[in-house]
C-alpha cells in the first residue's frame, strides 16, 4: 500500500480575529470548555460542528449563511496549520464553541483556537513498531461531555480529556496483528461510544460495539457476520462466516425518534463470491440497531454475495420527504455499487422504495420492485479463474466519501465517478493471519470509452428521482461534500489541489482556491464571534492516491506523483469589502 513521501515543511498561519477563548495560565489547556450533552448533539448550535456530518441525520449541511452565493468570491484563507505528517487527511475539523479538534494520520489529535489556528495541545498515540497500516488515516474524534474519543489504527478506543488532551482511558477493541483496525470517527448516543472494526481485506469477522463513555467498559457487541445459530447465519455456507469480512469503517447515524442507529457494512471476504456462496448477510448492507442493547431491528442488503469489493459502508442519509403523495422517513444511500437507493424507515424495520443507477452500471440485470434484490448479469460477476469486466470499478460510483443533503434546496449532492470500471480474475489462496487476503488483483482499473470527464458532482431531487445538475471533472472526484444555507456546495477531491464552491441550485462554479495538496478531507462550516468560517484539511493519500496510481496505467497516463503530500488545515472567511 502506498505511503506518502512529500512532507510539507512549514506554512505560515494568519489570524483574522483575536482569540475570544479564555485560556488557563498553564499552556496547553482550555478553560470554560462547553460540555457536550445529548441535547446539544440532537440540536447543535448553528455555529458548531459536533458530529461527523454535523447532525445525527448525516446531512452534512450547515445552517450558516454569512458566506453565500453573492459574496463567496471574497472568500480567502485566514489561517493555516501544517500537521507535520503525510498521507490522507480525511477528518472533519470538529468545532465546539471556538475550539477546533482535528485528527491526522499517525493517530494525532490537535486542539486549536478555531479563530486563529493557535495550537492549544497535541496528542499523539505511540503506535506499535510492527503495525502494518492498510489505511493510514483517521476520520475524527467524537465529543461527549468533557471527553474526546479516538478510534485507532491499532484497534484501540481512547478517551481524552478535551481540555488538556491527556488520556483518560484506553480500551482494546480488536487485534491489530490479525489485521483488525479502525479509522472511523466514533458515534456517541446517550453516553454510549460506538465503533466498528475494519480489516475485511485480512479475512476477519467484523463487529460493531458500544462502550461506556466514563469507563471504557464494553456494553454490547454486534457481529456483522452472523454465526450459524444467529439470525442470517443460514446465508453463509460452511465455515466462510468465520473469515467473512463485513468491515465497518464509516461513522453511523442516529434517529432519536425511533432510537435507532444505522451503520453501513462492507463487502464479504475474500472478493470472489464463489469462495463464500450465499447471500452473505450482513455484508454490503445497512443494519439498524438499538443503541441501548445492540440488537438488530432491521436491515437492507444492497447486493448479495458481493464479488466486486463494493463496500456499502456509509450509512444512509435520513431525509423526511414525500413519496407517492405521502411523507416518509427515508433512508437515502448513493451506493458504491452505482445505484441511488431510497429506503423507508418503518416501525417494523426497513422497507425498499426505489433504486436507480447514478453512474453507468452493468452488473445488475434488474432489481426486484418489491424488495430491491438485484438479479445479476453473470458475465460481469467475477469468480475464481474467470475474468470479468464490470462497472463501476471496485472504487464504486461513490466510495466512502459522503454525500450532502441541503435542508434549503432539498437536493442531494453526490461526489461520483463515472466511467471507471474494473477487470478481475478470482484466485483461491490460503488465509494467513495478518496478511492481505483479497482473492484477486486490486489494481484492475479500466476506463470506458470516455468523453471529457470521469468525476461528477451530481445534484439529485431524491423525491422525484431526477438528476438536477452535474458538474464534470476531467479525472477522479474523491472528497466529501458540504452544503450550506448560503446556497453553496463545497468540495475538493481533485488532483489539481483545488477547493471549490458551487451554486447549490444551478451547479455554477463560483469560487476556487488551490491548496498545498489534494483535498480528501471533509469540509465543515462554523462560526466564532460574528464570523463564519469554512475549514478543510488538505492532504492527499490513501485511496485517492491509489486511484491516481491506477489511472497512471490507463490511457490517461497520469503522473502518479503529480500531487504533493503533506497535511495542512485550511480555514477561510470573507475578505472585508474595504480590503477589495
Amino acid at each position: 500500500m502506498r505511503q506518502g513521501t512529500r512532507p510539507i515543511l512549514g506554512i505560515v498561519g494568519a489570524s483574522l480575529l483575536g482569540c475570544i477563548l479564555a485560556y488557563g495560565a498553564a499552556a496547553g489547556e482550555v478553560t470554560d470548555y462547553a460540555a457536550v450533552s445529548q441535547q446539544r448533539l440532537e440540536n447543535p448550535e448553528p455555529g458548531n460542528w459536533l458530529l461527523y456530518r454535523r447532525t445525527y441525520d448525516d446531512h452534512g449541511f450547515s445552517p450558516l449563511r454569512q458566506i453565500n452565493v453573492n459574496n463567496v468570491s471574497r472568500l480567502v484563507p485566514v489561517w493555516t496549520l501544517a500537521t507535520g505528517v503525510v498521507e490522507g487527511h480525511e477528518s472533519p475539523p470538529m468545532v465546539n464553541n471556538g475550539v477546533m479538534f482535528v485528527t491526522t494520520p499517525e493517530m494525532q489529535v490537535l486542539a486549536l483556537n478555531a479563530a486563529t489556528g493557535d495550537l492549544i495541545w497535541r496528542y499523539k498515540e505511540k503506535l506499535p513498531a510492527d503495525l502494518f497500516q492498510a489505511h493510514p488515516t483517521n476520520r475524527g474524534v467524537a465529543l461527549w461531555e468533557d471527553k474526546l474519543f479516538l478510534a485507532t489504527v491499532d484497534a484501540h478506543l481512547i478517551a481524552l480529556d478535551a481540555k488538556t488532551g491527556k488520556e483518560v482511558w484506553n480500551t482494546t477493541v480488536g487485534d491489530y496483528k490479525r489485521g483488525q483496525y479502525m479509522t472511523l470517527e466514533p458515534l456517541v448516543v446517550n453516553g454510549k461510544v460506538m465503533v466498528g472494526l475494519s480489516g475485511g481485506e485480512f479475512g476477519v469477522r467484523s463487529l460493531i460495539a458500544a462502550y461506556d463513555a466514563n469507563t471504557g467498559k464494553q456494553l454490547w457487541l454486534f457481529r456483522t457476520i452472523p454465526g450459524p445459530n444467529d439470525p442470517g447465519g443460514d446465508t453463509w455456507t460452511g465455515d466462510a462466516w468465520k473469515t467473512g469480512g463485513g468491515s465497518v469503517w464509516i461513522t453511523g447515524d442516529y434517529d432519536p425518534k425511533r432510537n435507532i442507529v444505522y451503520w453501513g457494512v462492507g463487502n464479504a471476504a475474500p472478493w470472489p463470491g464463489d469462495l463464500h456462496p450465499g447471500d452473505d448477510l450482513y455484508t454490503s448492507s445497512t443494519v439498524a440497531l438499538n443503541p441501548d442493547t445492540g440488537k438488530l431491528v432491521g436491515y437492507h442488503q444492497y447486493h448479495w454475495n458481493d464479488s466486486w469489493d463494493w463496500d456499502e459502508v456509509r450509512p444512509p442519509v435520513l431525509i423526511d420527504m414525500e413519496h407517492d403523495g405521502q411523507q416518509i422517513d427515508a433512508l437515502v444511500h448513493a451506493g458504491r455499487d452505482g445505484y441511488l437507493w431510497v429506503l423507508q424507515q418503518t416501525d417494523n424495520g426497513i422497507k425498499f422504495v426505489s433504486g436507480r443507477p447514478f453512474v453507468f452500471q452493468n452488473a445488475f440485470k434488474s432489481i426486484d420492485p418489491q424488495t430491491g434484490r438485484p438479479t445479476y448479469n453473470l458475465d460481469h460477476k467475477p469468480s475464481v479463474g474467470k475474468e470479468a469486466n464490470f462497472c463501476p470499478s471496485l472504487w464504486g460510483g461513490d466510495d466512502w466519501t459522503s454525500e450532502s443533503y441541503s435542508d434549503q434546496t432539498h437536493l442531494l449532492y453526490i461526489p461520483a465517478n463515472d466511467g471507471m470500471c474494473g477487470q478481475m480474475v478470482g484466485e483461491k489462496k490460503q488465509l494467513v493471519a495478518g496478511q492481505i487476503w483479497l482473492g484477486a488483483d486490486p489494481d484492475s482499473l479500466k476506463l470506458r470509452p470516455r468523453g471529457d470527464h470521469i468525476g461528477e458532482l451530481q445534484a439529485w431531487d431524491v423525491a422525484s428521482g431526477k438528476r438536477v445538475w452535474t458538474y464534470p471533472f476531467p479525472n477522479q472526484l474523491f472528497d466529501s461534500v458540504l452544503s450550506t444555507a448560503g446556497g453553496l456546495v463545497f468540495t475538493g477531491g481533485t488532483n489539481d489541489r483545488m477547493f471549490r464552491a458551487f451554486d447549490a441550485k444551478t451547479g455554477e462554479l463560483l469560487w476556487q482556491q488551490r491548496t498545498n495538496s489534494g483535498i480528501i478531507g471533509m469540509p465543515v462550516a462554523y462560526q466564532v464571534g460574528d464570523t463564519e468560517y469554512v475549514a478543510v484539511q488538505s492532504g492527499w493519500g490513501v485511496d485517492a492516491q491509489r486511484i491516481q496510481d491506477s489511472l497512471a496505467k490507463t490511457s490517461l497516463k497520469l503522473d502518479p506523483d503529480a500531487v504533493p503530500q503533506g497535511g495542512v488545515v485550511w480555514v477561510f472567511a470573507l475578505r472585508r469589502q474595504d480590503e477589495d
